[in-house]
């Protein structure tokens, strides 16, 4: 009877011990990954890419933002600077992800001739620019959400 109540008075001191240890972990501070987690498709796609998409090509017009399918596709834009180009750009939002092979952006560029507008080659390092700022942007709008 006395082994039985020193087992049993044993078993019941580890099962506090046990559940002392939950206390613990239960004040623990989320993670970065918990507060920001890469994985954010609150739209369909990943939401620091498209947003990131959206403020790098805010100056531009809109001919179609679709946040399901992940696309905008710009009208053709003029810059002042050169009223005889224009450009017109395609962002595909590629994967759920805050990954940097998970945003494609596509460019078309016309100069203006004697007889209108005619296709011209997008000068070289264009794209890979572009999807460098907005996979920059997307990382910086991540950590702006993990700090505050």
């Amino acid at each position: 009877m006395v082994a039985r109540a020193a087992k049993n008075a044993g078993i019941a001191l580890m099962a506090l011990a046990a559940l002392g240890g939950c206390a613990h972990h239960r004040h623990k501070r989320p993670t970065a990954a918990a507060l920001a987690p890469a994985r954010l498709t609150t739209i369909g796609v990943n939401s620091y890419l498209w947003q990131a998409s959206l403020q790098t090509l805010k100056f531009m017009p809109f001919a179609t933002v679709d946040s399901n399918g992940g696309v905008i596709v710009t009208d053709w834009y003029v810059n002042p600077q050169t009223p005889n180009e224009r450009i017109k750009l395609t962002v595909t939002i590629l994967d759920a992800e805050l990954r940097a092979d998970a945003v494609r952006v596509s460019a078309n560029r016309q100069e203006l001739s004697a007889g209108g507008w005619v296709e011209a080659p997008v000068r070289a390092g264009t794209v890979q620019k572009l999807e460098e700022v907005i996979l920059g942007r997307a990382r910086d709008l991540r950590r702006a959400q993990i700090g505050g």
